[in-house]
């Protein structure tokens, strides 16, 4: 009796499946390859090179075997990029090839430049196999989410992916829907970008914003006197505050309350992510409701997660306010809490950044924020709560910078370097397209619009004012004219924001501190270095870096035109700023430092093999902007 074949279809299903394994484990291999050498965990300068530039070959001497790479592409910042195979020569002439980061982790382990900890290298392993997991699951919705969406559009009529959705929904949920869109490639140095251990499959989809997700998130209760309040001088109570911008959840909490016999005036409410509900928070806060300081019923709104997973905006006509949650998960490179930082330091810095553009019209022209008016956390007055209101907190971020009525539209950096549904093409080339010319001078035009957009204010907010905008491509949201110009940038996340404090208490300003000895802190007074290297970091490099990696490879640029292009658009900014700088002597140390000097950026790989024991870890990049010069 023979064996019954498989179907065409289910052929052409598996052959399918296949590919997006491989392509998964592709790219987590290929991002592997770029943090080892990016953080010389693995010696760049000891690559030997192919006359045509893309072979090289990495002899490990203490180990008798060679690394061959057959096709390695060097760009600006010590950029390599793994765009062919792998493979191990060992002492006795045999080769086979690498084909996952397994087993190139395993091959080079015993070469790497650190001491892992004892379970580094097992975390690291099985985080990446969680976020190729992840990640295979993610582009197979994408496949059926962008053949949905090519309908719409074809059926719109609309000329484009982000023409149609300007036309079809209200700018806010548009803004959210290409945030949720960009969230499918990650931070690019993350070689754990898609890692959620501990979270089913079918709860990873459920609650992932690259999935589309809509997410509940029930509002219980916390008593008053077990809870601590910051808030935005503009806001009044905090339930005067929840009532005005949730009328329809506020009324239904309070008649909750009164149902159960308890007095709305005695509580407040408090947004929890349901699954950190189910899952974390009956668990760990069973003494808290079993003594009725904390109350787990509540009614319920539905939300879109942006980026972040934990932010959360409600799915509403009308814009309302982001909800940022702790959700107790390992994600990347940390669990997410809430730490009392951010809820101390988000409206403080809000007003601060606030106060400064009400008085600074030039960066006001440049520069909006979505302001965090409102943050809580489980404390009482006299017994505190040690560390774990952490994880029972809430930020409010306000949302009304999404709601255009100027024209613009707002679209989230990642998202822009992530494939189109149309055509699979990234989605800034709709926006450089739009007059139909993709010539070189084209793209070059563009890129130096968007990088002046965004390092204008982002240098004119560190360099007089010591604040460091965390401006990675998560948190810049760039909004376009309707040309596909780039006008303006707009920031989000405030309580991770590090600051050097004497620049803007020079100029009459004023910030209320917060200081834990295990917190890492906000404020610096002797040394401007944890500031400038956060602005560096994020909007350098994470940032402008990757818009211009993506636009030389897509349209075969010149090697280092568009860092050119950027090196002239930071020198502009130092060069306008100057006269208001304290002194010649700093401008002269801060524009050596951004156009000059290696360029600091976090060691992620190497604190995820230590397994944290340090923390933060840097490493230097060669300067693309002095190669550039």
């Amino acid at each position: 009796m023979h064996e019954k074949m498989p179907s065409s279809a289910n052929a052409d299903t598996q052959a399918h499946d296949a590919q997006f394994c491989e392509n998964a484990w592709r790219n987590a291999l290929n991002r592997l390859v770029r943090c080892l050498f990016a953080e010389r965990l693995l010696e760049p300068d000891g690559l030997l090179w192919a006359r045509d530039g893309h072979q090289a070959w990495l002899p490990l001497w203490q180990l008798s075997r060679v690394l061959h790479f057959t096709d390695l592409r060097r760009a600006p910042a010590g950029t390599l990029q793994n765009r062919g195979s792998i493979e191990v020569l060992d002492g006795t002439g045999s080769r086979h090839g690498l084909d996952d980061p397994s087993g190139l982790i395993t091959q080079v382990a015993p070469a790497l430049a650190l001491s892992p900890a004892s379970d580094g290298l097992e975390n690291l392993l099985r985080d990446v196999e969680n976020s190729v997991r992840n990640d295979v699951q993610a582009r197979r919705h994408r496949e059926h989410w962008s053949a949905v969406l090519r309908g719409k559009v074809a059926k719109a009529g609309a000329q484009g992916f982000l023409a149609y959705l300007a036309k079809s929904l209200p700018p806010h949920l548009a803004a959210m829907t290409l945030d949720q869109w960009g969230a499918l490639e990650g931070h690019p140095f993350y070689p754990t970008w898609k890692a959620k251990p501990g979270m089913s499959p079918s709860d990873v989809s459920a609650l992932s914003p690259e999935f589309g997700a809509r997410v509940r998130v029930r509002v219980t209760g916390l008593r008053k006197e077990w809870i601590y309040v910051e808030k935005m001088p503009h806001v009044g109570s905090y339930s005067e505050w929840f009532s005005k911008n949730f009328p329809d959840l506020w009324r239904n909490w309070v008649e909750g309350l009164n149902q159960r016999g308890m007095s709305p005036e005695d509580w407040l409410p408090l947004p929890v992510h349901c699954w950190h509900l189910e899952n974390f928070v009956r668990r760990e806060f069973a003494s808290e409701i079993a003594s009725g300081v904390f109350d787990p019923d509540g009614p319920e709104v539905l939300t879109l997660p942006s980026m972040s997973f934990r932010t959360m905006l409600p799915d509403t006509q009308e814009p309302r306010p982001f909800i940022k949650l702790p959700v107790a998960i390992w994600m990347t490179s940390g669990q997410r809490a809430l730490q009392a930082k951010s809820i101390h330091m988000g409206p403080r810095i809000s007003t601060l950044i606030s106060d400064i553009l009400s008085k600074e019209k030039d960066l006001d022209k440049r520069l909006e924020i979505l302001p965090e008016e409102l943050g809580a956390t489980l404390h009482h007055q006299e017994a505190g709560d040690g560390d774990r209101g952490r994880f029972l907190s809430v930020v409010y971020r306000n949302a009304d910078a999404l709601a255009r009525s100027d024209g613009l539209f707002p679209v989230t950096a990642a998202a822009l370097l992530t494939a189109s549904p149309i055509d699979g093409r990234p989605l800034i080339y709709e926006l450089i397209t739009k007059n139909g010319d993709e010539s070189a001078p084209t793209v070059a035009a563009f890129f130096r619009t968007y990088a002046g957009t965004v390092v204008q204010p982002i240098l004119g907010m560190y360099l007089l004012y010591g604040i460091a905008l965390e401006a990675h491509q998560q948190n810049s949201i760039v909004l376009f004219d309707q040309t596909g110009r780039p006008r303006k940038l707009l920031i989000r996340d405030f309580g991770d924001t590090r600051i050097f404090a004497p620049l803007f208490e020079e100029r009459g300003h004023r910030l209320e501190r917060f200081g834990r000895k295990e917190i890492l802190p906000t404020t610096f007074n002797d040394d401007i270095s944890p500031a400038r290297s956060y602005v560096i970091d994020a909007c350098f490099i994470c940032h402008l870096h990757e818009i211009a990696l993506c636009l030389t490879e897509q349209y075969t640029l010149k090697d280092t035109s568009l860092w050119s292009i950027l090196r002239e658009e930071t020198e502009a900014a130092f060069d306008v700023l100057r006269p208001r700088m304290r002194s010649d002597a700093f401008w002269l140390e801060e524009r050596k430092a951004f156009l000059e000097n290696p360029w600091p950026t976090r060691s992620v790989l190497r604190m995820h093999l230590e397994r944290y024991r340090e923390y933060p870890v840097e490493h230097e990049l060669p300067n693309p902007l002095a190669e550039a010069e």
